[in-house]
């Protein structure tokens, strides 16, 4: 089986998993899912580890394509300080750019702002930002979550700047998608294509039909003038990804990994 990303958070709350393994440490565990990775796709990954999934997803970043990093509890509040605010998991361009015209360009900038403060001027999602900013989320890992979508993507050695050479490296994503809702008898009516530029903003653009995707050359098509429609781009980009939801008896909702039997 494949995972969606080249990058994999491993936090460090789950010894019963490791004890199934037979692996006591989290980096190590870390490793031998990479080798796995290696072994079944013959793909490079990389691997964060530390003791939250907010943590875990910025250490996954920091090594990538083909690295793994820990960040461990000391750690933790000195990593996110120095961290650009739209470097931050869960928060895009837009609310960059408002935290920006707030004087906020860093955690250290979020860090020194009340919980008050931090709600008002962005609701609820307030709350998150006050506290992933102090390197605390109690968010629980669950690995046994129903998914809601099947995704892969990709990051380039080298950025991309033309339409043919993105539609090229889309066909391996798109292979890898659509090879496990065959394995897994799923059919998804919405195609959603994520982009990477190479100064690390990131969007996503969907698409939903009115009958799930049943061939792979649709799914080809929809992600291919998905892209098109961004054209023609001002920025060279880092990173594709592709993925289907709106599974029968679902509602659409964000990508999701592909599992990774172990």
């Amino acid at each position: 089986m494949v995972q969606r990303r080249a990058d994999r958070p491993i936090t460090d709350d789950r010894p019963g998993r490791q004890r199934r393994l037979g692996i006591p440490l989290a980096r190590d565990v870390a490793l031998a899912i990479r080798a796995r990775i290696k072994q079944e796709t013959g793909l490079n990954a990389s691997a964060g580890i530390s003791y939250n999934k907010f943590l875990a997803k910025l250490a996954s970043d920091h090594r990538k394509p083909n690295g793994q990093y820990v960040i461990t509890p000391e750690m933790g509040p000195a990593f996110v300080e120095v961290l650009p605010v739209g470097k931050f998991h869960g928060i895009g361009p837009a609310t960059s750019a408002r935290m920006n015209s707030l004087g906020l360009y860093t955690g250290l900038d979020m860090r020194n702002q009340s919980l008050e403060f931090m709600q008002a001027n962005f609701g609820k999602a307030g709350s998150y930002y006050y506290w992933i900013s102090r390197g605390v989320d109690n968010r629980e890992v669950r690995a046994d979550r129903i998914r809601k979508s099947i995704g892969a993507e990709s990051t380039f050695f080298a950025d991309l700047t033309e339409f043919e050479a993105m539609v090229s490296d889309l066909q391996p994503l798109i292979d890898k998608v659509w090879r496990h809702c065959e394995d897994k008898g799923t059919r998804g009516r919405t195609v959603t294509l994520k982009v990477k530029f190479a100064d690390f903003e990131l969007i996503s653009r969907s698409r939903t039909v009115a009958a799930p995707v049943e061939r792979r050359s649709d799914l080809a098509n929809v992600t291919a003038e998905l892209l098109r429609a961004l054209f023609p781009m001002k920025k060279a980009v880092r990173l594709l990804g592709v993925s289907v939801s709106g599974f029968a008896g679902e509602e659409t909702d964000d990508p999701a990994q592909i599992a990774l039997g172990l």
